[in-house]
């Protein structure tokens, strides 16, 4: 297989107990690449942190995180691979390109990749992967900041947005930045990413209702989190760690509503750093990240997008000001929603995957009060 040259073996332990997943993952060991026939998700190491910044040290997180997660509890029925780690390129630029090759080619085979950092800089090699694809996709981002950085030119874990923007192909429909802290992000790059409709939601918005979460992550195509997003108390183990911050069981939730998302086909946690870390807290939380992404996943209805409307019960809206009808669509299988955001004609083959905006039942009672979402409005002036 053509990426197994990418690859240098796992590093992790034997003494595993039956119900662990040590004892049950395909993992490149010794000579032997895993068979990847019938894997659904493919977990890869990537210890690069020459972009890191004060976070050195990072790069030691992918051998620390496996072996937390391979002695947690096996999940039956899925079947998942451990590509090991990637080899780290003469130059950054060289491991990006790395990364992107690797995860283009997992997309090509309906693999998920599971990415262990490194600095959350590789975010933008994961993204160059869906150049294969040829198709615009959602970024949702948990971070305590906003990373655009004051250099264009210039990528780190804190401006490998800017590369992103900017990159051609253009590639980025949406992008999300979930619990951020407004102490953290300039009032500059808040109004700047607003304008170009990009989705901002508050640490306490998030916390004041985490189920408003599940729909935001369900439209995303990439997941990426940077640990400094929990607070230090639950994962020391980051140099940008704050005593504010989500809570560890908050962030295992956010994983598993991504793994149940049909949608998102990318994951990348970035910025642990054992240097740093108490006991291990920070490496088994990373590991539990893992494992809730894949309890999401065995969990998958296969309900996005709309295949039929018998799956479906389907409503419609009128708001009077401005004249639209909005039409809303509620799943049979899991009670989950979305919104049917119409666009032109001419953009129907670039756009046509992200008119159905998933929502939530706020969303609709909303619209019954006379109410625009904002999450209708937003998508609706990207797609015309």
């Amino acid at each position: 297989m053509e990426i197994a040259k990418y690859f240098s073996p796992v590093k992790a332990g034997n003494n595993y107990q039956p119900y662990m997943w040590g004892t049950h993952i395909k993992s490149f060991a010794d000579k032997n690449f895993p068979n990847l026939d019938g894997v659904k998700v493919a977990i890869i190491g990537v210890g690069e942190e020459r972009n890191a910044g004060d976070n050195a040290g990072c790069a030691a997180a992918p051998d620390k995180v496996r072996e937390g997660f391979y002695n947690l509890a096996y999940i039956q029925g899925l079947k998942v691979a451990d590509l090991g780690n990637l080899i780290i390129g003469h130059t950054v630029n060289d491991t990006y390109a790395a990364l992107a090759f690797v995860c283009g080619e997992l997309f090509d085979m309906n693999i998920i990749p599971v990415i262990i950092g490194g600095s959350q800089d590789l975010t933008y090699a994961a993204y160059r992967g869906y150049e294969r694809l040829k198709q615009t996709v959602n970024i949702v981002c948990v971070d305590r900041k906003l990373d655009l950085g004051p250099d264009e030119d210039s990528i780190n874990s804190g401006s490998y947005l800017n590369k992103i923007i900017q990159h051609e192909p253009n590639l980025l429909f949406n992008f999300s930045l979930v619990g951020y802290q407004t102490h953290f992000v300039a009032p500059a790059e808040l109004d700047l990413v607003t304008k170009m409709y990009f989705d901002l939601h508050r640490l306490g918005q998030l916390q004041a209702n985490l189920e408003e979460a599940e729909p935001i992550v369900r439209n995303a195509d990439m997941l990426s989190i940077d640990v400094s997003a929990i607070r230090r108390s639950d994962a020391p183990g980051t140099f940008g760690s704050t005593p504010n911050g989500m809570y560890g069981e908050e962030m295992c939730q956010v994983f598993r509503y991504a793994g149940m998302s049909d949608k998102l086909t990318s994951v990348g946690i970035y910025e642990v750093n054992p240097h740093f870390d108490d006991r291990g807290q920070t490496v088994e939380l990373a590991a539990q990240f893992i494992w809730y992404f894949l309890d999401g996943f065995a969990n998958r209805k296969n309900d996005f997008p709309v295949p039929t409307e018998k799956d479906y019960v389907k409503y419609i809206v009128a708001i009077k000001a401005p004249d639209h009808e909005l039409v809303f669509y509620k799943s049979l299988k899991t009670d989950r929603w979305w919104m049917e955001v119409p666009f032109r004609v001419s953009t129907k083959s670039k756009y046509e995957r992200h008119h159905m905006v998933p929502c939530s039942y706020q969303d609709y009672l909303m619209a019954c009060a006379e109410e625009m979402p904002d999450r209708w409005w937003q998508a609706y002036q990207k797609l015309n």
